[in-house]
């Protein structure tokens, strides 16, 4: 049997990359394959102590503070690593890297993280390739079917200033999306809140209602073809799903999104060649971090969207 410690507790020092990190998240990082509900328990017990002091899951820590972490049995750790390699291995293309930040090229088809019956996603892939790292997290997320550029903090600083930017509406994020029908407008700012519900079988969904939340986003039209259009989509807010909830309340599925898209027209989609959904993170605009000088991460149209494209025969450098 492993554990953290056969016979007493152990004490921990906090370093900067876990400044102003949550103790409930910390402590789950560190027991990784030990349930969050015990990792709560621990903490109501008093079993963990900061400072020799008890405290709440909520409570943030800071550099150089001690938190005692009590003996824990980590068998099934173990066994998860036999039965949820990380494999196959895909290939993820790095857009930019320095010792605060990690931006990827995310390739269509990887979730961004495990669960939901999956054991493994992007960022368990990339911690598994950087063993050393003392810290790696989302920035924020894609739809394990959008491909583009997806941002990722390397310091407990970096996100906590990153998801401030996100949260304010200072970052700028860009896709591209093919939708059915003629967007006959040059550009057109949509306001419609989304409210996020599940399923019978517990599948979330979102849709736009009067309830939900605040969201907008900014279309623009790139090209027009026979029967779609291709759009460039500014997101001023950042729920989930929203540019394609937006889009198909509004008459224009995404092509190829299987939650809300029209499914014969998916078929139709198919048959032509494409075998994913039509939506790219292009572009994404942040202060750095640390240095505060703009950042501008893009990553091209994935090669098989292009290729897709290629079956309207019309130039396509205008709009790439």
């Amino acid at each position: 049997m492993n554990s953290l410690s056969k016979e007493s507790a152990s004490w921990l020092e906090i370093g900067p990359e876990a400044d102003g990190q949550r103790v409930d998240n910390y402590l789950a990082r560190l027991l990784k394959g030990v349930p969050k509900s015990h990792v709560y328990r621990m903490l109501r017990s008093g079993e963990v102590r900061v400072n020799s002091g008890r405290v709440g899951p909520e409570r943030r820590l800071k550099t150089g503070d001690r938190v005692r972490v009590p003996p824990v049995r980590l068998a099934t750790r173990a066994t998860a690593t036999v039965r949820t390699p990380i494999r196959p291995r895909v290939h993820v293309p790095v857009l930019y890297e320095d010792e605060a930040v990690l931006a990827v090229d995310k390739p269509s088809g990887l979730a961004v993280h495990g669960g939901s019956g999956l054991s493994h996603g992007l960022i368990e892939q990339l911690r598994h390739e950087r063993p050393a790292a003392p810290f790696l997290e989302l920035v924020h997320r894609l739809d394990r079917d959008t491909s583009g550029v997806l941002l990722l903090a390397k310091k407990r600083s970096a996100l906590v200033g990153l998801h401030a930017q996100m949260r304010e509406g200072r970052a700028r994020k860009y896709y591209m999306a093919l939708v059915d029908g003629r967007w006959a407008e040059r550009r057109r700012r949509v306001e419609l809140p989304l409210h996020k519900y599940l399923l019978a079988n517990g599948e979330r969904r979102v849709k736009v209602a009067d309830e939900g939340l605040e969201a907008i986003t900014v279309f623009r039209l790139l090209q027009q073809f026979p029967g779609a259009s291709l759009l460039e989509a500014e997101l001023k807010t950042g729920r989930t799903h929203q540019i394609r909830v937006h889009l198909a309340h509004l008459g224009f599925p995404i092509a190829g999104d299987d939650k809300y898209g029209d499914s014969a027209r998916n078929k139709a989609w198919a048959r032509l060649g494409l075998k994913r959904m039509f939506l790219h993170a292009r572009r994404l605009i942040v202060a750095h971090p640390a240095s505060g000088q703009q950042l501008v991460l893009e990553a091209s149209l994935p090669d098989e969207l292009i290729t897709f494209l290629k079956h309207f025969e019309v130039p396509l450098a205008a709009t790439l």
